[in-house]
């Protein structure tokens, strides 16, 4: 791909700053003729001192033509930039100095070629000003290729002129100069294979101007974005159309290492055994416990956590996964490969690290955690006896996916004349429908007002349903006093969920006064009724032993009857316990894992587009109405994916 070079050093205010305008103003055009023959021991001895002093001249586009060809006249282009590149060190190095006062036509006597804001410009008065100006002058340098400049029309000073004069408040903008205090002169050279300009920039006021990385970044992107527009574009569309594809291909083969991620339990002692250090060191540090506020030795163990889960087989394919997605999108826009480095240096997993931070957080203080997998509304169990028929007709209706849309509508204005005469099944159904979707645009104040006539008429799911409603983030309906009454009122009708519920903001005494032994007490009733995650619970609390005394043979009693029930997590702690490890460390390893893989979700869809290349809106309308009619959905470049939750 053609690529425009553009490099910016400057010269201090020690001086030298004139010189190098008459420099690049009178300097001759110098006519290279074709010359194969080797360069001379001179040309070699400095271009290695210049390559040597100079790394960064490697980059040059004359540096690659003498490697390939080294021959006299890609030596003298080379030599030429270099020196022009590092004017400011130069001119104080009496060998430099020396070489580019006796070079061959080094200058030409009489008019120069000059340009800026104005059509004339006085070379006498400008270099007068710089040699009473106290700041740092910028020397921008900017290259094509002889072909692409012939082809894109940039072989002439006008060209040129034109486009930095269109630019030049960008450029002051990204100099961190208002464009009232920017002042700046350029001169075209048309040498060699690589045509170039050198522009001198600079602020009215000393020690205002200000060039980043970023800032370089920002010019070459503008200027790039102009001299090749056209040409991008029509790039641009070919390797959006690829990369879209491979997108989705990879993305395809990532979603199931995804999934398995997030489903695994993570067996992995040694990142256990690193996270236990962790949480014992945890306990000297003051302040913030977050990645940036930690003492290096702490962030080495952190980066060490996170090296050690990315060697499980799981994590390390979606990485490599990710990695050749990741390079293979930015070959498409990037000279530069990506390096591939460690997961824990990765700067798009960084948050991974203050997530093992809060795990180890967590062990350190012996918190309890509840593993309830995709729960979902499994919770809310169906209730049928004493239900009419119509009742259980439209809720068959409604439950049928393979029923039309307008059927199953019907069915709802049908289980609403119901629910309105009273029929507390009806009337809960109704209160899911408003609450979860999709048949009703969810409403959780419509849902509040269905949910509470089912539970004043004594529908036991229903109660629950109110109190979990009342409870949640919603704050249309959230009120934690009315949603703890009818959580109680629930539990106490015999719901093993809401016991289950209940016990669980007994322990946690957040939004309730905490309570150990009425939550075990409640725990101890849900898992009686044959609630798995009450069976895994009490098992656990028992098993480590903090809030309630350790009782190794109820720990084994009540997981063994969850895992029965098809609770790996259960099943994993029964396997420590004949281990003797500990099921904390296990517990916060696998939650970190399940958390790394909704990282690797959020940066599974690559940056859409590339860094200082614009379309604009009538182009990219005419590409979707090609699209179109050529039989594509207008859409289709862009892949659903079902969100996980965890």
């Amino acid at each position: 791909m053609a690529r425009l070079i553009l490099k910016s050093p400057y010269i201090k205010s020690t001086g030298g700053a004139a010189g190098y305008l008459r420099y690049i103003a009178t300097r001759e055009r110098v006519e290279i003729l074709p010359d194969d023959r080797p360069p001379t021991r001179k040309q070699e001895q400095l271009i290695a001192k210049l390559v040597k002093d100079f790394p960064d001249t490697k980059t040059l586009y004359e540096y690659g033509d003498y490697q390939t060809k080294p021959t006299k006249a890609a030596a003298s282009a080379f030599i030429t930039l270099a020196l022009e590149s590092n004017w400011d060190a130069l001119h104080q190095s009496e060998q430099y100095m020396k070489y580019i006062a006796t070079r061959p036509r080094a200058e030409r006597l009489g008019s120069h070629g000059l340009f800026g804001d104005s059509d004339s410009v006085s070379l006498e008065k400008a270099m007068e000003e710089l040699e009473h100006y106290t700041g740092n002058v910028w020397t921008h340098i900017i290259s094509l290729k002889r072909e692409d400049a012939a082809r894109l029309g940039f072989d002439n000073a006008m060209a040129w002129r034109n486009l930095i004069r269109s630019h030049r408040n960008e450029i002051a903008a990204a100099m961190k100069i208002p464009p009232a205090d920017f002042r700046w002169y350029a001169a075209f050279h048309d040498e060699g294979e690589h045509p170039h300009i050198h522009m001198m920039a600079w602020s009215a006021k000393p020690g205002q101007a200000y060039l980043s990385k970023e800032g370089i970044r920002q010019i070459k992107s503008k200027l790039t974005n102009d001299i090749f527009r056209n040409e991008m574009l029509h790039l641009y569309e070919q390797k959006t159309e690829s990369r879209d594809k491979l997108v989705r291909e990879t993305r395809r083969a990532m979603l199931d290492l995804i999934q398995s991620m997030r489903e695994g339990i993570c067996n992995h002692p040694d990142a256990e055994q690193l996270m236990q250090k962790l949480a014992a060191q945890l306990e000297t540090v003051n302040g913030k416990k977050t990645y940036g506020y930690l003492p290096k030795r702490l962030k080495r163990l952190v980066d060490e956590i996170v090296d050690e889960i990315e060697r499980l087989p799981v994590v390390r394919r979606c990485y490599e996964q990710w990695l050749m997605l990741q390079g293979k999108v930015d070959s498409y826009y990037h000279d530069k490969p990506r390096e591939q480095i460690p997961l824990s240096q990765q700067k798009e997993f960084r948050q991974i690290k203050n997530a093992v931070i809060r795990e180890a957080e967590r062990l350190r203080q012996g918190e309890i955690t509840f593993e309830e997998r995709d729960l979902g509304q499994q919770d809310e169990p169906d209730q049928f006896r004493n239900s009419s028929y119509e009742y259980w007709r439209l809720q068959e209706i409604l439950r049928e996916e393979q029923m039309t849309l307008e059927e199953r509508s019907e069915a709802v204005c049908e289980l609403e004349k119901l629910a309105k005469d009273g029929d507390r099944y009806a009337q809960y159904l109704l209160g899911k429908l408003w609450r979860d979707g999709p048949l009703l645009i969810p409403d959780g104040v419509e849902s509040r007002y269905w949910f509470e006539q089912a539970a004043r008429q004594g529908h036991l799911v229903a109660q629950y349903a109110l109190a979990k409603l009342y409870l949640s983030d919603d704050l249309e309906v959230h009120d934690t006093a009315r949603g703890v009454e009818w959580l109680r009122y629930a539990a106490e009708g015999g719901s093993s969920w809401a016991m289950y519920r209940l016990g669980k903001e007994l322990l946690r005494g957040e939004i309730m006064e905490k309570d150990t032994a009425g939550a075990v007490d409640w725990f101890t009733q849900s898992a009686e009724r044959g609630n798995p995650y009450a069976q895994y619970i009490l098992g656990k609390l028992y098993l480590i032993g903090k809030e309630v005394p350790h009782d190794k043979e109820q720990a084994d009693l009540w997981l063994t009857r969850s895992a029965n029930q098809g609770n790996e997590y259960a099943q994993y702690l029964l396997d420590y316990m004949e281990e003797g490890r500990s099921s904390s460390a296990m517990l916060a390893v696998t939650r970190l894992l399940h958390h790394m893989s909704r990282v690797f979700q959020d940066n599974s869809i690559p940056k859409s587009r590339p860094g200082g290349i614009q379309i604009d809106r009538k182009r990219l309308k005419k590409l979707r109405e090609k699209k179109i009619a050529l039989g594509h959905k207008p859409d289709d470049h862009e892949e659903q994916w079902p969100e996980m939750t965890m």
